[in-house]
Order: C-alpha cells, then sequence, then structure tokens
C-alpha cells in the first residue's frame, strides 16, 4: 500500500515562498510518477504539477514559471517549489502516485490517474 505524507505548508505573504514536500512510502519510489493538486476554499480540487518517473513535467497554466515540481530519487521524496506566490494559491495541496502503468517520460494530469493520496498541506498567502 502506497503511503504518502505532504509537509511544508503554511502562512506566508504575498509574493514570498515555499517548498512543499511529498515523501512516499510502500512502492519502488523510481516507478511512481507523481502529482500535486490543490483545493482552493469552495472549490473542486485542480490540477498543479506533475512529475514523470524520469522527470518530465507538466504545469497547469496558473503556476507554470512560477511553481517547479521536482523529484529526490535518493530520498522518496517528490517537491513543489512555489514562488511569486498569490493570494489565489491558497488551497490545500496534495501530492498523489498515480494509478495505471505509464511510459517513463509520461507525466499525468488527470484527477483519475492517480490512485492514492496524501492527507494534505494547508498553504495560505496573504495580501
Amino acid at each position: 500500500q502506497v503511503h504518502l505524507v505532504e509537509s511544508g505548508g503554511g502562512l506566508v505573504a504575498a509574493g514570498t515562498s515555499l517548498r512543499l514536500s511529498c515523501v512516499i512510502s510502500g512502492r519502488p519510489f523510481s516507478d511512481i510518477a507523481v502529482g500535486w493538486f490543490r483545493q482552493p476554499p469552495g472549490k473542486e480540487r485542480e490540477f498543479v504539477a506533475s512529475i514523470s518517473k524520469n522527470s518530465q513535467t507538466e504545469y497547469a497554466d496558473s503556476v507554470r514559471g512560477r511553481f517547479t515540481i521536482s523529484r529526490d530519487n535518493a530520498r522518496n521524496t517528490v517537491f513543489l517549489h512555489m514562488n511569486k506566490l498569490k493570494p489565489e494559491d491558497t488551497a490545500v495541496y496534495f501530492c498523489a502516485s498515480n494509478r495505471f502503468e505509464s511510459p517513463p517520460n509520461y507525466a499525468p494530469t488527470a484527477d483519475f490517474q492517480f490512485g492514492s493520496w496524501g492527507q494534505g498541506t494547508q498553504v495560505t498567502v496573504s495580501s
């Protein structure tokens, strides 16, 4: 059973940065594609970024150029580096591992393509 634990959220001012971490266990890390999603208050969960097994990446338009997803295979960890944060980035952020087998360079982006999820970490950006 795959277990994902997010950390690194908090309350920050607009324009600043945060780094979220997602530690994954229960499955060979090199076989996992990972995604970050977020759920703003009162809204549906939405895709943020994903990374394939060989570190190809995908980003939502709203975060491209400000957020960077990366992975450290030695530490079974995926990071989400968030720069130039905006109040509209306020949300609970979740990481998730892929549900289906996929090519090494494929980074899934749809909710249904992920089968295991973390508990989430709150990010609040004040204006």
